[in-house]
């Protein structure tokens, strides 16, 4: 496990999980949405954005934590080890309303610029929506994929993945 990928819906927990493997395996943690946002929410241009990813890439040992399907490929390729948080969109939907509770009027360490949490309607709907949209094609892409892949579809379970590598 030398380059991973964590993947599920906004607000499983991706960059939290990230910043636990980062300590228990030494490696660094590289947020897709650090290098993505800038002040006010405002996008970077796609060629900027993919030129950053690529640099990254290059490196040979890197968590990566983001969704971003227009790169996944990209990154797919060069991963060792995907981690998909597949869990119930009441888990995610929870997980947003506490994260912006917490961080309300404030910028998270793992989002670029100068980006207040926020939280409002479009993209609650969005995260109830992420399972019928996304799960299926997650759970093929990884199916046929060249690497090792976990699924975990509770919190429980990953906890105990982390666990495990406590242990090892």
């Amino acid at each position: 496990m030398e380059r991973i990928l964590i993947i599920g819906c906004c607000g499983a927990g991706k960059s939290t999980l990230a910043k636990k493997l980062a300590e228990r395996l030494d490696l660094p943690v590289v947020h897709l949405d650090a290098l993505f946002w800038r002040d006010g929410w405002k996008s970077v241009p796609t060629e900027e954005f993919d030129a950053l990813l690529a640099k990254e890439l290059e490196k040979p040992r890197w968590i990566i934590d983001g969704n971003y399907n227009r790169t996944l490929l990209t990154r797919l390729r060069r991963a060792d080890t995907v981690i998909f948080l597949d869990y119930p969109r009441i888990v995610s939907l929870a997980g947003v309303v506490k994260r912006y509770l917490k961080n309300r009027g404030k910028t998270r360490s793992d989002v670029g610029g100068d980006c207040p949490e926020k939280l409002d309607f479009p993209f609650l709907k969005f995260v109830w929506g992420y399972n019928k949209k996304y799960r299926k094609y997650y759970r093929e892409l990884l199916a046929g994929a060249d690497v090792k892949s976990y699924i975990f579809r509770s919190r429980g379970q990953t906890r105990k993945f982390i666990e495990k590598l406590k242990e090892s």
